[in-house]
């Protein structure tokens, strides 16, 4: 992939514009430059938000944090999200989820919990270390023009004046009221969860510590959430009850009145931000129109109750950047891009229910029906008294995956576990010292049984060819393209499969397995005809299409 002092399309200023300078857009910037190509990053605002928005993300969000380059900051940043409890009006739990701090699937921990505007200062200090990313605040899009090879981007402001920004593709990640959402002509469909809560962040004068440390109150009365968000901060959210205002919600006296009976008073914290926002649900039905794009809330919204609505808009960054970066290299057609909602629409709708039936259990008002919904969660209790935090990975079922694969129901479309590797004197986790991007996992020499035409393909890819070796295999023993499974995570997984070898997308998304040494070559060759059929497809009359 380029590494070039200027964008790769002749007459362009710009590979990407990304409309907006949240969490999504940061990540999606910085994913394509690692991969070499030039971005803009268009903010309307002059300034970062100063407040926080989202509190926590899971393991895999934190993988491609680490990608995106900040994973060295990763534990400076959060902390443990700890017990999450669910608890009825009179104190009983209902349900009770456990993230302890320590690695997992992803080799980071399940749940993180993050001062937001912390973090996205982090993101953009790194994005401003990058000579080929460009943030461009003050400047907000309001207009956009598709030639058909390239777009034009007309974004007034201190920098640019007048003069329209050029580029080969612009991704809208600019939020529930995305200007580029309505450029494309999208509809979006409300999917029937729609309810207003007060949100008071707070930062107590002397530390505090809280067990558990975040809790759902399902309370008819007024149901409330309680959680850390980020180190010092804490935030509280009371659902309007009908027949309240959200102006006679949101006045100073009546936080302190709501926040009083949970020991928080003007003595001892500050309230540092109210606003009422309204949670609910929706899709987009079309996230792609000729050279635009959509990610995250420009595209989907979900309630927060599940955790997972910056989750979901960095696995779009994630899937959405490396079609990109091949698409801008010529590896494949723009018709890869198709790919992108196939396969990410699913994965959405199933978060997003997931979040509203968790809503549902938070919201309820009826007291009777609060009274059925406690006696069935208790009699499940009864049944699996704790649980792990709550699953928020759908596997792929559609897209870019090996169809044999997938139709026998093997691992593809799954994540690729990540563990502890060694190499040398080197003992890290496994994207650290591999590298990042497509990965060829398996228990064979991939150099021996792999000929010219797919090894030189795999080149293109800028594929990691990575054979490991069990637990206890000498040091020197290991050769540059061999490491040690040092926390038996990868023999044990591809053994447990029933296979040889994991062909793994950059997104951590397994394309496929092959069986054993005559079905890795048949392996690469299937992602290597898929990747073509796209640029054939790319290629045909508009009337073949």
């Amino acid at each position: 992939m380029p590494h070039s002092a200027g964008p790769s399309g002749a007459g362009t200023d710009a590979d990407v514009v990304v409309v907006g300078c949240g969490p999504v857009g940061l990540v999606l910037a910085l994913l394509l430059a690692h991969r070499g190509w030039h971005v803009v990053i268009l903010e309307q605002y002059p300034d970062q938000y100063p407040f926080p928005r989202v509190v926590a993300f899971d393991g895999e969000t934190a993988r491609n944090f680490a990608s995106a380059g900040i994973g060295e900051s990763l534990q400076e940043l959060g902390e443990p999200l700890g017990e999450y409890v669910f608890q009825n009006a009179a104190g009983q739990r209902l349900l009770s989820f456990e993230a302890p701090y320590r690695p997992d699937r992803d080799g980071w921990p399940k749940a993180t919990v993050m001062h937001q505007p912390t973090f996205e200062s982090a993101l953009r200090a790194h994005a401003a270390t990058l000579r080929n990313v460009r943030l461009l605040t003050g400047h907000r899009a309001e207009d956009i023009a598709d030639h058909g090879d390239r777009v034009e981007v007309r974004a007034p402001g201190p920098e640019l004046g007048d003069s329209p920004l050029t580029a080969r593709w612009v991704v809208g990640c600019d939020g529930a009221n995305s200007f580029v959402r309505e450029r494309i002509g999208a509809k979006v469909t409300d999917l029937g969860f729609t309810h207003d809560w007060l949100l008071c962040d707070v930062v107590f004068h002397e530390p505090r510590e809280f067990a558990p440390n975040d809790v759902q109150i399902c309370d008819p009365a007024r149901p409330t959430t309680i959680v850390a968000s980020g180190r010092g901060h804490r935030r509280w959210e009371f659902m309007r009850l009908p027949g309240e205002t959200n102006e006679e919600l949101s006045t100073v006296e009546r936080m302190w009145e709501l926040l009083e009976p949970h020991g928080v008073t003007p003595e001892n914290a500050t309230l540092t931000r109210n606003i009422v926002y309204t949670f609910q649900a929706s899709t987009t039905d079309k996230w792609r129109a000729g050279r635009m794009l959509l990610a995250g809330d420009s595209a989907h919204q979900m309630p927060p109750f599940a955790g997972q609505g910056m989750c979901s808009g960095i696995r779009d960054a994630a899937n959405l950047a490396w079609k990109l970066d091949l698409v801008l290299g010529g590896v494949a057609g723009e018709r890869l891009l198709d790919t992108y909602q196939t396969e990410r629409g699913k994965q959405v709708r199933h978060t997003i229910d997931m979040s509203v039936e968790v809503g549902k259990i938070v919201s309820e008002l009826d007291a009777e029906a609060a009274k059925r919904r406690d006696a069935y969660l208790l009699a499940m209790k009864e049944d699996a008294p704790e649980r792990d935090v709550a699953p928020s990975f759908f596997p792929l079922e559609d897209g870019v995956l090996r169809r044999d694969a997938r139709s026998s129901g093997g691992p593809a479309g799954g994540l690729m576990p990540q563990g502890r590797v060694a190499r040398g004197t080197e003992r890290a986790l496994f994207d650290d010292v591999v590298g990042r991007g497509f990965a060829l996992v398996t228990t064979l020499d991939p150099y021996e049984v792999l000929d010219r035409k797919n090894l030189a393909f795999l080149e293109r890819l800028d594929a990691h060819l990575v054979r490991v070796l069990p637990v206890g295999t000498p040091p020197k023993h290991v050769a540059a393209h061999e490491v040690v499974d040092v926390e038996n995570v990868y023999v044990p997984f591809l053994d447990g499969a029933g296979c040889a070898a994991a062909l793994v997308r950059p997104d951590f998304h397994i394309f496929g397995t092959a069986r054993d040494r005559s079905d890795l070559p048949r392996l690469v060759g299937d992602l290597r005809r898929q990747l073509t059929a796209t640029a054939a497809l790319s290629r045909a009359p508009l009337a073949a299409r």
